[in-house]
This record gives structure tokens, sequence and C-alpha cells, in this order.
């Protein structure tokens, strides 16, 4: 096994996992790394309630190798230049993806699963992995534009300096090793009972002081990449649906704070994760330095 930190991609023979599998293959390619991927089962807990096929086979066995024999398979015939390693964890979905989360440079779900319900935008694997892991989670979803990569451009939702930095690194090396352009857009709010005539200027100078700053790292780390530097009043959870149409990817960060289990997402990371047009990464503040080379 290649010492690299691969690329973990969550496959359940589900609809959703299919697009994550060709995202992540290509993902793969862009940054030389080798592709994981991973299907949790719980088989031999239940080993004596189902039929065996064989005298060594259990069924479960039998079709949880299948599921990552059939993905590696459908990863080799996208790019067969791309290393693939499979595993079948014996843990339930989230726990498996979230242990592998702790040797990977990222961690890679389809944004439906098996089991879930009509009109339910996000998997609860998805959401769940996204929430705990310790490493970047990208969630593919989206349009076939986004799907496809066409954009040439990398949208980053830009948080407060203390917090988002992991995300701009993150952003900026996605962005360089694609050769498009970064959208950086730091959103804010007019208060409710202040002079517009007074306040707006103010308060988007502020925006835009913390976006500089934000970036000030990541810019200086990767000089050429192309950045739009936007300060826009508004919603950021809308401000950044709206603007994922015309991205390949999404960036946000979220913090982990002491004292609490897992990341605390917000509104504005749960919002693209349930409706944005294109792959959304949450990238918690604290990552791995081997994230996306």
């Amino acid at each position: 096994m290649t010492t690299e930190r691969p690329l973990v991609v969550g496959v359940d023979g589900s609809d959703g996992s299919l697009p994550a599998v060709d995202w992540a293959v290509d993902e793969a390619a862009r940054h030389g790394l080798p592709l994981r991927l991973v299907h949790g089962s719980l088989w031999e807990r239940y080993e004596g309630l189902t039929p065996s096929i064989g005298p060594d086979r259990p069924a479960g066995q039998v079709r949880a190798d299948h599921l990552v024999a059939s993905a590696a398979e459908r990863a080799g015939r996208r790019n067969p230049g791309v290393k693939v390693y499979t595993d079948v964890v014996p843990a339930g979905a989230t726990d498996a993806l979230l242990r592998e989360g702790d040797n990977a440079t990222a961690l890679i779900t389809g944004s439906r699963g098996h089991g879930e319900l009509r009109g339910l935008l996000l998997g609860s694997v998805g959401l769940a992995v996204a929430a705990r892991a310790h490493c970047p989670v990208i969630v593919v979803r989206g349009d076939k534009a986004g799907l496809a990569g066409t954009h040439q451009r990398i949208l980053l939702g830009a948080g407060s300096p203390d917090t988002g930095g992991e995300a701009a690194r993150f952003a900026f090396r996605e962005t360089e090793v694609r050769g498009c352009v970064l959208d950086a857009v730091r959103a804010w709010r007019r208060p409710a009972h202040a002079s517009a005539e007074v306040s707006d200027r103010g308060h988007e100078e502020r925006a835009r002081a913390e976006l500089d700053e934000l970036l000030r790292e990541a810019s200086a780390a990767h000089p050429g990449v192309r950045v739009n530097r936007t300060a826009v009043e508004g919603p950021a959870r809308k401000v950044l649906v709206h603007r994922s149409a015309a991205a390949d990817l999404v960036v946000v960060g979220a913090r982990r704070r002491q004292g609490h289990f897992g990341l605390q997402l917000g509104t504005v990371a749960h919002t693209l994760l349930h409706h944005a047009e294109c792959p959304v990464a949450v990238v918690p503040q604290g990552a791995p330095a081997e994230t996306l080379p």
C-alpha cells in the first residue's frame, strides 16, 4: 500500500455513489493520489441469519465484495492510470468512513444513499461524515455542468480569518491544480436598525478587509492563482447557493470547538450540502497538513 494519503470514497451501490466514484477518479488523477474505495458492512454480525453461497461465502460477504469490485471496475474504466484499492470495513457506513478519514487526504461521498426518504436532499451518512470527520469531506452533488467541471471556477465561501484559514488553503490548492479561477466571496449583512447611508460602506469595507486577511497567507503561497475577491451584502447561504450554479466546487470551512463532538457546521454548510449546484467541500479548521497538495 502506498504511503500517500489516498482519497477515500464511500461506495454502497446506490445511484448516489456512482457519480461520487467518477468524480473521485478525476480528482485523484488531478492530484496524483491513489483512490481507496470503501464499503462499510455489518454482514458478519448477521452471518447466521443469511444464507451462504457455497461452504465459505456468506451472502453478505459476497454482496459487499461485489460492491467494491464493481466500483473498482468502474474507476478503472474511467481512468486506468489511477491506482485503486478496495476494502470492506466491518462497521456501519458512517463509522467506516470516519475511521478511514484518519488516514485520508479527503473523504468523498455521494449526496444520496440507500433507503433515503423521498425528498431528503442529502443522505444521513453524508451529513454525519461531513459533521464529524477530521479531514476535508467532499459531498458530490449538483448538475451535470458542475459535476463535469466545465465552469473552470472554484467558489470559496470565505469565513472569518480565525475559522476559515484551512478552507482558504484548500481552495487555493484545488484552484492551482485545476488551473482555473478562484472566486472568494465574503457575505455581509446590514444591521436591521442602522442607517443604510452611513453603515453600508463601513460594513462592506470591513468585509473586504476580513477577506484580504483570510486570503493573505494562501495567496502568498500560491501567487499564480487568479482570485476574484467579492464582498456582497446578503445571507451567506443564499449568496453561495446562487453562485454555486457557476462553480465546479464550493469550499467552506467548519469550526471544531473544544468540548463539542464533531464540527459546528452552521447554516451555511448545511444549506450548501442540501442545495448547492456543484460538489461541496467542508474543510475543518485544523485539518491535517496533508490535505490536497
